[in-house]
C-alpha cells in the first residue's frame, strides 16, 4: 500500500503533466505552429539504409547510392538531413515541454524557499551539523527530497529518448551524480545541507525555461532579457554563493563540529564534482554571452541539435540536376537554440 507521501508526489506529478492541456492552447495563441520539419520524399532504398545501416552515410556510401538511384550526392545528403529532422519534435512540442519544466522548476523552487525560510540552518549553516546525525526528518523535508529525486530520475531516463546532443555524456554524468548525491545525503541524514544545495541550484532553471518559451514564440527581446537574467543568477549562485556558503559548511564547519567521518569524503567529493560541472556550464554561458554581445542577440548553442544546413528548407524534390536551387530562411530560432542548456543539481 502506498504511503500518503508517495500518493502526494504521484498526484503532484499527474497535475503537472496535465499542463500539456494548458501549454498547447497557450502555444497556439502565441502562433506557434504544430507542423514539424519538411517531410523527406518516400524512397524505399534510402529508407532501408537510414533505418538498418546508418543515419549519417559516409562519402563512399553516398557515391554508391548516387549511382544506384541516379541522383546527385547533394540531393541524397539533403534527403538524409530531412529524414533525420523528421524524428525531431516540433516547435509546439518543445514549447509544451519547456512550459512543463518551467512550471515544475518554479513550483519546486518556491516550495524550497517557503520551507527553508522557517528553518534555522538557512540563516546559520552550522545548524546543519548540530546534533548530527540525530536530526529529525520532517514530512516537509521528506516530500521535498522525494519530489526532487523523482524528477531527476525522470531526467535520467528521458535523456535516452530525447534528441541526443553533443553534451550527452556530461548531462548523463550530471544526472547520475545528482541522483547519487540526493540519495546519499538522504540515507546519511545530511538532508539539512542537502536542501540548501537543491534550492540554490533550482534558482536559475525557471528563467532558462522561460527564455526557451520566449524563443519558440519568437519574442527575441524577451528571450535575450530572460537569458541575461538566467546567466546572472546561474553564475552568481553556482560560482559565488555555492562555494562560499554551501561548500564552506560541508568542508570546514562540518569538520569542526562533527569531525572527520567516512561519508564526509564521499559527500564532499560529489559536491566538488557538481561544482566542476557548474564551472563547465558557466564557461558555455559566458561564451554564448560574448557571442550575443557581438551579434546583438543570443545565438545558437554549441550543443544544439539542429542540422547545420539550409538544405532542409529546400522544397525541390531530389533529382539528377546537381545545380538544384536551395533557399535559406535566415532564422536560427525555433528548432535548436542555445536554450537547451544545463538543468540543475541536483543540477
Amino acid at each position: 500500500m502506498k504511503s500518503r507521501g508517495q500518493m502526494t508526489v504521484a498526484s503532484k506529478y499527474r497535475n503537472l503533466r496535465m499542463l500539456e492541456f494548458v501549454a498547447k492552447p497557450c502555444a497556439i495563441a502565441l502562433n506557434i505552429q504544430a507542423n514539424g520539419p519538411q517531410i523527406a520524399q518516400p524512397n524505399a532504398i534510402l529508407e532501408k539504409v537510414f533505418t538498418a545501416i546508418t543515419k549519417h552515410p559516409d562519402e563512399k556510401r553516398l557515391e554508391g547510392l548516387s549511382k544506384q538511384l541516379d541522383w546527385d550526392v547533394r540531393s541524397i545528403q539533403r534527403w538524409f538531413r530531412q529524414r533525420r529532422n523528421q524524428e525531431k519534435p516540433s516547435t509546439l512540442t518543445r514549447f509544451c515541454e519547456s512550459m512543463w519544466r518551467f512550471s515544475f522548476y518554479l513550483y519546486v523552487f518556491t516550495y524550497g524557499v517557503r520551507f527553508l525560510k522557517k528553518t534555522p540552518w538557512l540563516w546559520n549553516t552550522r545548524h546543519c551539523w548540530y546534533n548530527y546525525p540525530y536530526q529529525p526528518l520532517t514530512t516537509d523535508l521528506h516530500y521535498y527530497y522525494i519530489l526532487e529525486l523523482s524528477f531527476y530520475w525522470s531526467l535520467m531516463f528521458s535523456q535516452f529518448t530525447d534528441i541526443k546532443r553533443k553534451d550527452f555524456g556530461i548531462m548523463f554524468l550530471h544526472h547520475l551524480v545528482s541522483i547519487c548525491l540526493i540519495t546519499f545525503s538522504y540515507v546519511n541524514n545530511m538532508a539539512r545541507v542537502g536542501t540548501l544545495v537543491l534550492c540554490l541550484h533550482d534558482s536559475a532553471d525557471a528563467l532558462l525555461e522561460a527564455a526557451k518559451m520566449a524563443n519558440y514564440a519568437k519574442f527575441q527581446k524577451v528571450c535575450d532579457l530572460l537569458f541575461v537574467m538566467f546567466a546572472m543568477v546561474f553564475i552568481t549562485t553556482r560560482l559565488g554563493i555555492f562555494p562560499l556558503w554551501v561548500l564552506n559548511t560541508t568542508l570546514f564547519e562540518s569538520w569542526e563540529i562533527v569531525g572527520p567521518y567516512p561519508s564526509w569524503w564521499v559527500f564532499n567529493l560529489l559536491l566538488l564534482l557538481i561544482q566542476g560541472l557548474n564551472c563547465f556550464w558557466s564557461y558555455l554561458i559566458l561564451k554564448i554571452a560574448c557571442k550575443a554581445i557581438s551579434k546583438g542577440k543570443v545565438s545558437k548553442d554549441d550543443r544544439s541539435d539542429i542540422e547545420s544546413s539550409s538544405d532542409e528548407e529546400d522544397s525541390e524534390p531530389p533529382g539528377k540536376n546537381p545545380h538544384t536551387a536551395t533557399t535559406t530562411n535566415g532564422t536560427s530560432g525555433t528548432n535548436g537554440y542555445l536554450l537547451t542548456g544545463p538543468c540543475s543539481v541536483d543540477d
